[in-house]
């Protein structure tokens, strides 16, 4: 990278914070340095922000599985002094997290039951998901998969891999394919590379795609490299993990055009967080600013009852204002799809406000998003099939 543009890059707005202000450019540009320097430590932290008590104990208490780490980009954007911070709150554990609800499973969605091979999960007829590896560059307190992710040594297996081939081979229903983890991207290029290869010359699968949050949390790994890699698979589509507008810096805005420019159509999906994006304003300016860097709004889900995060999770009612607060005050292609992934495998499940008013022999009464009631008729004429090429008659 030239001078001039590391130069552009470091004027981004994320603050240089102290703790890394002898830092030189080329490492800050550099993914692979920001891995190695995650914060995972207490006193790590406590240098950088000030730590509430609740947080001190929670770092304590997450050990092992989906223990802390934060990349130094995503530590940059974190407000040190407001423990409500957007950023913060969503990678600094709290002893929220030791707190067990009723409520709470291991694997919400179900996801090892509806494994045919290790790694491979196959719940719709056309579609899998490939989980690749436990590895991710920020460990998200929400985590939906924290039974598995967090784990630095453990990718899926050269066997195992071998085996979701042959399964996704052996099943000529299979067209699209989900590759997701952990995050993908923390791969290195060759390996994604092998990987992309394997299952794009599966003559049945019809295109890839990758789940990731690392343009958000690490945009540094989004590389020309990289995207060399990409483009060589196309069609691929890549969706991208946002909470909250703050994450959409200028040097997220960057790598999304990098991204949109070679081809490859993004979207986003977004868990519903109590404290952190469940109002109504906050959630629309997200999709707001996610239209402005080319990044389609797909889905937002109702966090799932994943053990420890109970104090993560609003209402079912919560999701629907706010998805009536979108609908019709803002342009369609703002308004994702509200879900809840059924609890034990059932699934996404879209919910949404009810429009429809009353039903009564083949007459609608319809509400719009002002509350005003309208009428719609259906047709109790049978009409008369036609073809095609036919043109279509009106009786006069």
């Amino acid at each position: 990278m030239a001078r001039k543009d590391r130069a552009k890059l470091s004027q981004d707005n994320y603050r240089r914070i102290e703790f890394w202000k002898d830092i030189k450019e080329e490492q800050w540009e550099d993914w692979r340095w920001h891995i190695k320097n995650r914060i995972t430590k207490l006193d790590e932290l406590k240098s950088i922000i000030q730590l509430t008590q609740e947080e001190e104990d929670g770092i304590k208490f997450s050990k092992g599985r989906l223990a802390m780490a934060i990349t130094p980009y995503w530590a940059s954007l974190i407000d040190p002094e407001k423990p409500y911070c957007p950023i913060r709150r969503q990678c600094v554990p709290l002893i929220n997290e030791s707190h067990i609800s009723p409520n709470d499973m291991l694997d919400p969605c179900g996801e090892d039951e509806d494994s045919p091979v290790p790694g491979l999960v196959h719940r719709y007829p056309d579609r899998v998901l490939l989980i690749v590896t436990e590895q991710c560059a920020l460990y998200c307190r929400h985590c939906t998969r924290r039974r598995i992710v967090g784990d630095k040594d453990h990718s899926i297996s050269s066997e195992n891999l071998q085996k979701a081939y042959d399964y996704i081979k052996s099943n000529k229903k299979i067209r699209d394919v989900l590759i997701s983890g952990g995050d993908p991207l923390m791969f290195e290029d060759e390996v994604l590379d092998g990987i992309l290869k394997n299952i794009s010359a599966i003559t049945h699968v019809e295109f890839l795609r990758i789940g990731t949050r690392i343009p958000v949390t690490l945009p540094q790994r989004i590389t020309e490299d990289l995207i060399k890699v990409l483009k060589k698979y196309n069609p691929i589509w890549m969706s991208i993990h946002f909470n909250h507008a703050k994450e959409i810096t200028k040097r997220v805005k960057r790598v999304c055009d990098m991204l949109a420019d070679s081809g490859i159509p993004l979207g986003s999906q977004t868990v519903l967080l109590k404290g952190i994006n469940d109002r109504p304003f906050i959630m629309k300016k997200l999709m707001h600013e996610l239209l402005k860097i080319r990044v389609r709004p797909y889905y937002i889900y109702q966090c799932d009852p994943v053990r420890g995060t109970s104090h993560l999770r609003t209402t079912i009612s919560n999701g629907i204002n706010i998805m009536e607060k979108l609908r019709g005050h803002t342009s369609g292609y703002c308004v994702p799809t509200y879900v809840i992934d059924g609890p034990g495998g059932g699934g996404k499940i879209p919910v949404s406000p009810n429009y429809i008013v009353g039903y009564s022999n083949g007459t609608y009464t319809l509400r719009n998003y002002e509350g005003k009631q309208f009428i719609y008729k259906e047709e109790q004429e049978q009409l008369q099939p036609q073809h095609e090429d036919e043109p279509i008659t009106t009786k006069h």
